[in-house]
Order: structure tokens, then C-alpha cells, then sequence
């Protein structure tokens, strides 16, 4: 009755996930602007490679009369984003020049300490104008080949080294670019570039009046509105800063469905095509590895075997010696299916992430759909996680079914939560934007005990009724002891030795992927991520073969455990380049930060152990069904 009433949940809780999924995830549609039509751009946050993100109005900043924050998706949340209104205001395709939004009469040691602090970390001021990020144009140089990049954000400030005076970008020019049909009379916005500038502006004859003040370093009418004598404004107790801008508008040949392209140039194929090539080469010499072993060494172990069986007096020796005790089940059995299922659940998110990637659904453009869908993705995937773990287990004749299930369904999101709500805990401590709030902490756990956990459960009640495929040999009642061992077979060497192979597949991919989580920029190659995955896969089954084979031949039965962290430790070396990327290409030198960067690599990197064990273990699982199914038993 129980299990009928489980099944009976399955639809409900799906049609929960698919509700989840479209409020999560809003699409993104073009805007059709008419001349004249006002518009404001929104501020995002302040991001720094150095330190945590903060609301861009923890700094003195001119604000509107009243802040309204955007709705905003699951993983927008999760990455630290706060969409805000602002006072930048302009009407489209209508120039303006050197309009004055606020003031600050003078600086206080308050407000002189938080700027000083925030351009000596480096921090970049985030907006959005119709969703497009604001961006800082310059050319790099492609071949001979001048090619227009975009720079996220610009920074609050800088520093001058030999005098150490601190200086503030107080004057903004923006330029929109637009793209105007000929058959409508609307246009589109399709760019949104700044030039940041900092100005101690000086007040015109009539005193200061609000946004109609005159000024006599910036000129509403002059055809260049800011002259290039102009002081700088430094950021010192007691000073005055004026905040001003400009906006300009330029037509643009970019479409609208283009528009993103500039923000996405990569000059680095090159590199993407070297790390291809690379992973290739490994692949194939494993593949010429295990071809060998299965189409010569295999062939002519089962012909001898064969033979022998008829020859009376003759002595097993080699991989067929232990067939008795091949499919015995391995110690903590329980624990084994645990981490395959959780494996197999981050497998199945991991690749349908990818395809969706690569059918662009999840472009930059739908901010934080990455983050939303991969959390969903898991979600939904739990039914596959007690699936896969309740047919290992079952395969094993497991007795304790239920709190297999059960650690199936809290263990590993159970930890990441643990490291997830210390970290969220010490961000709130900082202030910073990243802290999640209560409302998201409640979705989340909405979708964890209310979607996951039933699902593994429903996942786990059709794996067990399911029927396991019969070993291809019996299982001795009483296990053979195991000869002593040569030492390249030392299971903390062949570990390394296994794991070194699919980190060097994928090694250069992933300083791409580092960067753009830690140092904000864009990564969408897909395609090239989804090449470098199936080489991976293929790298992790093979290793995992191979060194399964050389273990059975020297009378090891215990392959399980082997074959899983064979391909599993190359999370070891993941970890180690994470650790090696900190200290070479990232600056940050607080705690909290360095807390959560070595938490949350520390967390990918154990999740990357469980998908790519997985994967090593249903590879050898496969390889030693069917050798010994070759092989004529008495």
C-alpha cells in the first residue's frame, strides 16, 4: 500500500518541480523602443576577484526617491545578485550631457574609509540596461585583426602608487548602441558601453540647485562636455563629489539576437583546440591499452581456460582463479551504492546541463539559469539517485534498504548544506549581497525534502522491484585469502596513477571554468566542454579497466571498492590545481573569501570524486561481467 501511495506521488511531485522550473526561470524577450520613450538602467551589485560581492548602495552612491528591487530567479540569489532601480535615467535615442544627478557637500571618515576600502579591493560597479551588462570597450589584437572586447563593470576608483591619493570615477558616459529596423519606426538596444571619469567639479555662478546646476567643468551644450583640463577627484575628508553623466546613443548594424556576441569573443580557441587534441591523445592511447587487453590478452586467457577445463589435473591460475569470490559483495556495501548513487544523480545533472547548454536554453543572457537549472536538474534527478544506488545495493543483497535510501537522500546534500549555512552565516556576518536570503533558504529546502527526498525514495522502491541480472558465475560460501600483492598494485598508487590520466583530459578546460566562476567572466563554450566531458568519461571507464584487469590477474577479487576510487581520485588533483589557481591567478586575501573558495572547491571536488567513481565502476562492473561470462565454470 505504501509503495502504490509513492508511486502515486511521482506525477504530483514532477509537475511541483516543472511549476519550480518556470517560476525560476524567465525568458528573456526583445523590447521594442519608440524615440523618446524614457528608460532607466538598474544597478546590479559591486564584484571583486578579491573579496565577497556587496549591494552597489553599501556605498554613498546617489539613490532614487524609492529603491524597488527586481524579482529575480533562483540561482540570481544564489550568486549574490541585487537588482536595484536607479536615479540614471534618459530618454531613448535623446543625447544628454553632463547631467547632474546628487552631491555629497562633504566627505566624512565614514564614507572617505568604505570608498578607500572598495577601490584598494578592486571593486567594479555591475549595471544592466534591457539586460544587457555594462561593459568597458577595448581592443585586443587577433592576428593582425583589431577585435572589440567588453570588460565587465568599472571600477569605483584608483590608486596612484607614488603619491598613495585615492581617486574617485564620479563622471559616467555611457554610450547605448541601437539597431533600428527599416520597417518599424522602433529600435532596439543592443550595446551598453561606460567610460568612467573622475572630475572635481566646480559650481557655476548660481550656487548648487539640484539636477539644474550649473557647472564649470562640464557643460550641457559644449560638443565636448567635459573639457580635458579638468581635475581629478579625490577621495580625502571634507571634499565635495558631484555625480555626473552622459549618455549617448549610436546606431549599430548588430541585431538584436547578435548582441551578446561582443560580450562572448574569445581569442583563446586556439587553447580550447590544443586541450582537445591533448584528451584526445590520452583517450587513444588507453583505448589502444584496452583493446590489447580485451582483443590479445583476454582472447587467449579464455582459450586457455577453456582448454584446460578438459585436461584433467590442470591448475587454475590467473583473473579465472577467483571467480568464486568475484561478485562477493565488498565491505560497506551499504556506503558503495551510496556513492554511486549520488554519483550517478551528479552525472545525470551534469550532462543534461550540458545538453541544454548546447541547445541554448541557458544563455548569459538569463541571468543565473545555469545555477537554477543545475539545482533542478538535482533535484528532479533524485529519483535516478535511488534508482542506481537500490540496484547496486540490491545486486549485493543489502538487507538495510531503507537507511540506505534514506543516506542516499541526505548524505551528500545534507554536507554541502552543512558547509553551505556556516559560509551563508559568516557572509551575512561581512554584509555582503552574496548572504542568501531566509526566503530562498526556505525554497531550497522546500525542493530538497519535498521533491528530492520522496523522489529517491520512489527511485529506490522501482530499482529494488526490479529484477538484478544473475552473475554469470557462483559465489564461494567462504572467501579465498588474497596472495601478497606486487607494490605497483598498492591501491594508494594505483589511485594516483588512475586519477593523473582524466585530470590531464581535462586540466586546461578547467582553468576556463575557474576563471569565469572566480574571476566573473562569461564561459559558453559548450561545445568544447561537452568534447572534453565524453573524453573524460571515456579516460575514467578505460583507466578503471585497465588497472581492474592487472589487479583480477594477480588473484585481487576486491574490485569494487578499487575501480571506483581508481577514476574517483582524480578529484584529488582537481583539488590540488584549485589550491595552485588561488595562489597564481586569484589575489584574495581575506578569511572569509579564502573560506569559501577552498569550502566550495573542496565541495566540487567531491562531487567530481562521486561522478567520475561512478563511472569507473560501472565500467569494470560491465568488464567483469563479461570475461567471466566467457569462461566455461564447473
Amino acid at each position: 500500500m505504501a509503495s502504490r501511495s509513492l508511486l502515486a506521488l511521482l506525477p504530483v511531485l514532477a509537475l511541483l518541480a516543472v511549476q519550480c522550473s518556470a517560476f525560476y526561470l524567465p525568458g528573456v524577450a526583445p523590447q521594442d523602443l519608440e524615440k523618446g520613450e524614457e528608460i532607466s538602467l538598474k544597478v546590479n551589485k559591486l564584484m571583486s576577484a578579491k573579496n565577497l560581492p556587496y549591494q552597489y548602495y553599501s556605498l554613498p552612491y546617489c539613490r532614487p526617491e524609492k529603491i524597488v528591487p527586481s524579482a529575480e530567479n533562483l540561482g540570481e540569489l544564489l550568486r549574490g545578485d541585487r537588482i536595484l532601480n536607479s536615479p540614471y535615467t534618459s530618454k531613448f535615442r535623446v543625447d544628454q550631457k553632463c547631467t547632474v544627478l546628487c552631491r555629497i557637500e562633504k566627505l566624512d571618515a565614514k564614507q572617505v574609509e568604505i570608498f578607500k576600502s572598495r577601490i584598494a579591493d578592486e571593486y567594479r560597479v555591475n549595471m544592466i540596461l534591457d539586460n544587457l551588462p555594462i561593459g568597458m570597450p577595448h581592443t585586443r589584437d587577433d592576428r593582425g585583426r583589431h577585435v572589440k572586447m567588453y570588460q565587465r563593470g568599472f571600477p569605483v576608483g584608483w590608486a596612484d602608487k607614488g603619491t598613495q591619493q585615492v581617486y574617485l570615477f564620479n563622471h559616467l558616459s555611457f554610450t547605448v548602441l541601437y539597431h533600428e529596423d527599416s520597417t518599424r519606426t522602433t529600435a532596439r538596444i543592443v550595446g551598453f558601453e561606460v567610460a568612467p571619469l573622475s572630475i572635481r567639479h566646480e559650481l557655476g555662478a548660481g550656487g548648487w540647485q539640484g539636477a539644474k546646476t550649473e557647472l564649470k567643468t562640464c557643460s550641457r551644450t559644449a560638443e565636448v562636455p567635459v573639457p580635458e583640463t579638468v581635475r581629478v577627484q579625490p577621495v580625502e575628508e571634507g571634499a565635495e563629489v558631484i555625480f555626473t553623466y552622459d549618455v549617448l546613443y549610436t546606431p549599430s548594424d548588430i541585431p538584436w539576437a547578435s548582441r551578446w556576441d561582443t560580450y562572448l569573443v574569445s581569442l583563446d580557441e586556439q587553447i580550447h583546440w590544443f586541450s582537445i587534441v591533448n584528451s584526445t591523445m590520452i583517450v587513444l592511447f588507453l583505448t589502444v591499452m584496452v583493446a590489447m587487453i580485451m582483443a590479445r590478452t583476454l582472447r587467449r586467457d579464455i582459450s586457455y581456460y577453456n582448454a584446460v577445463e578438459d585436461v584433467e589435473g590442470e591448475e587454475e591460475t590467473g583473473w579465472k582463479l577467483v571467480h568464486g569470490d568475484v561478485f562477493r559483495a565488498p565491505a560497506h556495501a551499504s556506503l558503495l551504492a551510496v556513492a554511486v548513487g549520488t554519483g550517478a544523480q551528479l552525472l545525470g545533472m551534469a550532462a543534461a546541463t550540458v545538453v541544454f547548454a548546447l541547445a541554448g536554453f541557458l544563455s548569459p543572457a538569463n541571468r543565473g539559469g545555469l545555477t537554477t537549472s543545475m539545482l533542478l536538474l538535482y533535484v528532479v534527478l533524485g529519483l535516478l539517485a535511488g534508482y542506481a544506488s537500490a540496484r547496486v545495493y540490491k545486486a549485493y543483497g543489502g538487507e538495510h534498504r531503507r537507511s540506505t535510501t534514506l543516506r542516499v537522500a541526505l548524505l551528500f546534500p545534507g554536507f554541502v548544506s552543512a558547509v553551505f549555512l556556516v559560509l551563508d552565516f559568516l557572509v551575512w556576518g561581512q554584509r555582503s549581497s552574496g548572504a542568501v536570503p531566509p526566503s530562498t533558504l526556505a525554497a531550497l529546502i522546500f525542493l530538497w525534502f519535498g521533491i528530492s527526498v520522496p523522489l529517491c525514495f520512489v527511485g529506490a522502491h522501482l530499482g529494488y522491484r526490479a529484477a538484478v541480472p544473475d552473475n554469470p558465475v557462483r559465489t564461494n560460501k567462504i572467501p579465498r585469502q588474497i596472495p601478497p600483492q606486487p607494490g605497483y598494485l598498492h591501491p594508494l598508487l594505483t589511485a594516483l596513477v588512475g586519477g593523473v590520466l582524466p585530470f590531464g583530459a581535462v586540466f586546461i578546460e578547467l582553468f576556463f571554468i575557474l576563471s569565469s566562476v572566480w574571476q566573473n567572466q562569461f564561459y559558453y563554450l559548450f561545445g568544447f566542454l561537452a568534447l572534453v566531458a565524453v573524453i573524460l568519461c571515456l579516460t575514467c571507464a578505460e583507466i578503471s579497466i585497465v588497472l581492474c584487469y592487472f589487479q583480477l590477474c594477480f588473484e585481487d577479487y576486491r574490485w569494487a571498492w578499487r575501480s571506483f576510487l581508481t577514476s574517483g581520485a582524480s578529484a584529488l588533483y582537481l583539488l590540488a590545481y584549485s589550491a595552485a589557481y588561488f595562489v597564481t591567478k586569484l589575489e584574495i586575501t581575506k578569511l572569509v573569501p579564502t573560506l569559501m573558495y577552498f569550502a566550495y572547491m573542496g565541495i566540487v571536488s567531491l562531487g567530481f570524486a562521486l561522478m567520475m567513481g561512478t563511472i569507473g565502476f560501472y565500467a569494470c562492473s560491465l568488464f567483469v561481467r563479461r570475461i567471466y561470462a566467457a569462461v566455461k565454470i564447473d
